[in-house]
């Protein structure tokens, strides 16, 4: 979609109209609301005369009633549980959302947003209430932690944090990995700064998770990240992650476990057909004793009885700007070929869409490029494939790839055969933001599983 491309006057349109609207150019285009405008069938409009409305002087509005309620259904609305939340909680490295879902389905309240990228902002802000009173939205957390600023010291910037983070419950965060270096634990010994994780962090992004840990002190957290975290720097990285939580005073769900069978590592394929392995590290504040007897060994008690079947995911008719040109068809046909004829791996993944079993490989944020890993086979003919490749009958069976629309439920942000997801960036946008995501209900699932801790915490802080 277009980038919006004029700036509203904050002293221009009156307050109802200016509010509503310029919450809805956070989100969608010009050209979006114009038409919902229109759709609403009480005036004309266009871009100039939506223009005009956003810098009008007068307390007057064109907007009428019914042109008011079509746009504000563009809007979030509240959880069924608000006002009446049970917890709090911050989402921070935020995405899309795919980690608070299932939290605010159990009955939490979000009250603090971190999310850097403007595109996935727009996409959480079409989906997820946040309360114009309770929630404050941020993009770069290093303006809350300080961690950018060489000069604040560390006592400075936990002062910063308590005074700018509200008080929350649960901290979750699906941090980026990076590598750490060991580098300048001698130069915080000559200024004498602290040790630990505040010296062998510093400078990656979980230092800035590490830090608000610290100073806001929630009684439980859950990390997100993928599954190599624990193999990254030959397990270097890994390594300190888990000795900074424990420094922090966290005992963190099933620690020792580190084999095959590690219960940290969670396959989405249990709760969609997508084969998606993260890692996810459930932490307890120690003093509250909220820890005993938890182990993510019990998550199988929230798989869905009956998994969705590929197939079902998908619309019965899709654009045909979907469907892979014979170009690429063929540079992915020979590519794989190559690669096979080596004894490599590498290649598209063919998904059949007929198998009830069919599981698909990891969507990915670069799927937009090709689609190569998650083709969705139309009935393409093998044997006649490796016989005549441009054969024009099985030329009209290319594969293609999912729709953005699939994506969402490929992820679980919507069910089977619905449309309740919003996405109001470009095909492309959606794509990156799908593939950096979590499987939503992977993590509704952990919510479930940490429900009774999260109240026990609740009532611990308010006794």
């Amino acid at each position: 979609m277009l980038e919006n491309q004029f700036v509203i006057d904050e002293v221009a349109c009156p307050p109802v109209g200016r509010s509503l609207l310029s919450r809805l150019l956070e989100i969608y285009d010009v050209k979006t609301l114009v038409a919902r405008l229109n759709e609403a069938g009480d005036k004309t409009w266009s871009r100039a005369i939506l223009k005009r409305e956003l810098t009008r002087e007068t307390e007057q509005t064109r907007l009428t009633p019914r042109e008011e309620a079509s746009l504000s259904a563009l809007l979030p609305a509240p959880p069924k549980h608000h006002p009446h939340y049970a917890f709090r909680f911050i989402d921070l490295f935020a995405g899309i959302g795919g980690i608070r879902s299932g939290f605010e389905a159990i009955g939490g309240q979000c009250v603090f947003t971190s999310e850097w990228n403007k595109h996935a902002v727009r996409t959480y802000k079409a989906n997820w209430y946040c309360d114009p009173q309770a929630h404050r939205f941020n993009e770069d957390i290093r303006d809350v932690t300080l961690s950018n600023r060489v000069e604040i010291s560390d006592e400075e910037a936990a002062a910063h944090i308590q005074a700018t983070l509200p008080d929350h419950d649960v901290l979750l965060a699906g941090f980026p990995c990076q590598p750490f270096s060991l580098a300048g634990v001698s130069k915080k010994n000559a200024l004498g700064r602290a040790h630990g994780f505040a010296c062998e962090t510093q400078g990656t992004l979980f230092f800035d998770v590490a830090r608000i840990i610290a100073a806001k002190r929630p009684a439980i957290f859950v990390l997100e990240n993928v599954k190599n975290l624990k193999s990254h720097d030959k397990g270097n990285t890994f390594r300190i992650i888990m000795e900074t939580l424990d420094e922090l005073g966290y005992e963190v769900a099933d620690a020792r476990e580190m084999g095959a069978g590690d219960p940290k590592i969670i396959d989405g394929r249990h709760f969609l057909p997508q084969h998606r392995e993260r890692i996810v590290l459930v932490g307890f504040r120690r003093d509250l004793n909220l820890h005993a007897g938890f182990t993510l060994r019990d998550l199988p008690a929230f798989y869905p009885e009956r998994r969705p079947a590929f197939g079902e995911l998908l619309d019965p008719t899709v654009d045909a700007r979907y469907v892979l040109t014979p170009t690429l068809w063929k540079y992915l046909y020979r590519y794989a070929q190559k690669h096979q004829a080596k004894g490599n791996g590498f290649g598209f993944g063919l998904v059949d869409p007929q198998n009830p079993l069919s599981v698909a490989r990891t969507l990915s944020a670069r799927y937009y490029k090709d689609g190569a890993e998650i083709l969705v086979d139309r009935g393409w003919n093998k044997p006649l494939g490796e016989e005549d490749f441009d054969h024009p009958d099985n030329q009209q069976r290319r594969p293609r790839r999912l729709t953005p629309r699939e994506c969402a439920r490929l992820m679980g942000f919507e069910l089977p055969h619905e449309h309740r997801f919003r996405i109001p960036v470009s095909d492309t946008q959606a794509y990156r933001q799908f593939g950096n995501s979590v499987v939503v209900p992977v993590f509704a699932a952990v919510a479930q599983l940490l429900r009774p801790r999260i109240l026990q915490a609740v009532k611990q802080r308010q006794e």
